[in-house]
């Protein structure tokens, strides 16, 4: 759970906005394992914003719930700009929302390499109507719970931005 007061007032003026918007939001997340979600919907009036959220943690998961091709997983892994993309999209097709949020990463403390360490994360975001965008951050060996914390405070970033006019 995030308790960071800052994160928790741009939680709620991503949901004032989006309710003012008539917006839905989707979650598809796998290193911040629901955090996303949760910090949204601590925020009262969240469920006119948050249609649904998908916690896809394994690769299986990526498959089986929002259709993220596994040869794609193969191909590059999980932790990855294609995969990244695939999961906002599949997020937005399994839902009806307008935008959907993605995030794959190494929170660590292991599990990372040379070519994909501790603190790399890679963020899609859909919307409809619009191009997936997409975000990498490698944010350092910081340990989990800060490079979660990070995770979480850009995705909200690219929620703001995906708002008409942002």
């Amino acid at each position: 759970m995030i308790t960071d007061s800052g994160l928790l007032a741009r939680a709620e003026a991503l949901v004032a906005a989006y309710a003012a918007a008539g917006l839905r939001i989707a979650t598809a997340e796998s290193c911040t394992g629901g955090l996303v979600a949760s910090l949204i919907t601590a925020v009262p009036g969240s469920s006119s914003v948050l249609e649904r959220g998908f916690v896809t943690y394994s690769n299986a998961a990526k498959s089986e719930a929002i259709g993220v091709p596994a040869d794609l997983i193969a191909t590059h892994g999980a932790v990855s700009e294609p995969v990244a993309r695939a999961m906002a999209q599949g997020a937005l097709a399994a839902s009806p929302c307008d935008v959907a949020i993605a995030i794959t990463g190494i929170a660590g403390p292991g599990g990372g390499s040379a070519e994909k360490p501790v603190g790399l994360v890679h963020f899609g975001l859909a919307a409809t109507g619009a191009p997936t965008r997409h975000l990498a951050r490698r944010y350092g060996d910081l340990g989990r719970a800060e490079i979660r914390t990070r995770a979480v405070a850009d995705a909200l970033g690219l929620l703001e931005g995906a708002l008409p006019g942002g």
